[in-house]
Formats: C-alpha cells, sequence, structure tokens
C-alpha cells in the first residue's frame, strides 16, 4: 500500500545500459594502394553477425555483438573487419521468462547503432567509401537461434 491507501504498482520494467565498449577492432587493407583504385565491378560484400551474452549478476547482462565482413572483387579482398562490440546492462522489474529475448534482443539492437557508426568509420578511415550496415532484424535472427537449439540438443540458453 501507498500512503495514500492505494496499492502500490510493482516496479516498471527497467533497461538501464551502464557501459558499452570496444573488445575487438580489426581493419585489414591489405591489398592498398591497389584496392583503392577504381574497380571494373561492385564489390561483393559479405557480413556475418553474431550475438553473445553471459550473465554477470542476477540483474545484470554482458552482451557482445561480433560483426565480421569483407569487400572482394573477382581480383582481390578489397578489405576485411571485425567488430567486438558490447555492453552492461542492468535489466530489473522483468518477468523470469521475459528476460533472455530482451538480453538477446533488445540489448544488441541497442548497441547495433555504435556498432554501425564503428565499422563506416574504419572502412572510410581505410579510404573507402563509409559501409553502412543495414538494420539488423534481431527478432529474426533470435528466433532462428531458439529453432536451432532444440536441433543442437539443448534449450535456451543465455550464452549463443
Amino acid at each position: 500500500m501507498t500512503t495514500n491507501g492505494e496499492p502500490a504498482l510493482d516496479a516498471a520494467p527497467q533497461l538501464n545500459v551502464l557501459a558499452q565498449y570496444v573488445r575487438d577492432l580489426s581493419f585489414e587493407n591489405r591489398n592498398a594502394p591497389r584496392s583503392l583504385m577504381p574497380q571494373n565491378d561492385q564489390p561483393a560484400i559479405n557480413i556475418q553477425i553474431n550475438v553473445n551474452a553471459n550473465p554477470m549478476s542476477a540483474e545484470e547482462f554482458q552482451v557482445e555483438l561480433t560483426i565480421e565482413g569483407d569487400a572482394k572483387t573477382k581480383e582481390m579482398t578489397l578489405f576485411k573487419f571485425e567488430l567486438v562490440f558490447g555492453g552492461i546492462f542492468r535489466i530489473a522489474g522483468v518477468p523470469e521468462d521475459s528476460i533472455h529475448p530482451m538480453v538477446l534482443i533488445e540489448c544488441p539492437r541497442l548497441l547495433f547503432p555504435f556498432a554501425r557508426q564503428i565499422i563506416a568509420n574504419a572502412t572510410r578511415d581505410g579510404g573507402f567509401p563509409p559501409l553502412y550496415l543495414d538494420p539488423i532484424d534481431f527478432v529474426a535472427l533470435y528466433r532462428q537461434r531458439m529453432a536451432q537449439a532444440p536441433a543442437e540438443g539443448g534449450g535456451p540458453a543465455l550464452t549463443q
């Protein structure tokens, strides 16, 4: 009960970003300066994204996005990159069955714009036009991972 005699409401759900960090950033332009010359064809760009999460306490979670990619023409690899960008999140007032999707969907969604900008800056600083990654559907990525979990003999673990 509150002081005015009304029932107290449950604490509102909270998702707080406590820290963000770059764990690893690598950019390779091994064929420079030849790779910076005008190319005859558009490069093929390949991107892979992975989400990993680990509980640090009952309410705090470490979440990391690993984004790897490259740009290739028929003749050569123009560039390669790898970024591991993470955050520490506090989640409170959320039902137990909602924590897993919140950690693996909402937390990466909050990290992604910062990781996207780091990659754009790295490609620009490497001598290429900035590579702006398309938005990621973390709900679809989560569903895909959860569909794979039973096939791999395990349930949905927090660490992916």
